[in-house]
């Protein structure tokens, strides 16, 4: 009996290693708690000035080596779509950034394992500053956006996203 219970509980040691080892493995590929596909969840969202989009998703994947790269994809309420992007480390850099009017450069810092700070710029000049943070469930992103816009606007806007 003590032979089987040795057995039992070596595989059980076994067991729980290799899920740590290849847990952390897997968390280490995907460690960016903003990796995934998310969708606006406009009805939890404030833009000021509006009006939001109808809807947007947004498509981030790890990058390089500690880097990210941001797909989104807005639908305004007359139809259009637009695509804009970056692909950024977290080193407080300039990084470009495409399809937005408002901005064309992005600069990342990364304040904890679920914050992240993002200077957005035209040219030289920082136009809005975003708070990015994940809850820590993984499943809800915030961003809280202040500046102005490329028609000189005060934008004030909080966008909450739900993972897919």
């Amino acid at each position: 009996m003590q032979t089987r219970m040795r057995q039992a509980y070596l595989f059980a040691v076994v067991a729980v290693a290799l899920v740590v080892v290849l847990g952390g493995t897997a968390l280490a590929q995907t460690g960016d708690s903003s990796v995934g596909t998310w969708k606006l969840n406009v009805a939890k969202s404030k833009y000021e000035p509006g009006p939001p989009p109808v809807s947007e998703t947004r498509v981030y994947e790890p990058w390089e080596t500690d880097g990210i790269k941001g797909t989104f994809t807005p639908v305004q309420k007359d139809g259009t779509r637009a695509t804009l992007g970056f692909a950024a480390h977290y080193d407080g850099k300039d990084y470009k950034f495409m399809g937005s009017p408002d901005f064309d450069i992005v600069a990342l810092k990364r304040l904890d394992a679920n914050t992240t700070d993002a200077t957005l710029k035209k040219g030289a000049k920082v136009i809005q500053r975003t708070k990015v943070v994940v809850s820590n469930n993984g499943k809800v992103r915030t961003l809280t956006t202040i500046g102005t816009d490329a028609k000189g606007q005060k934008v004030n806007n909080v966008q909450v996203y739900d993972k897919q």
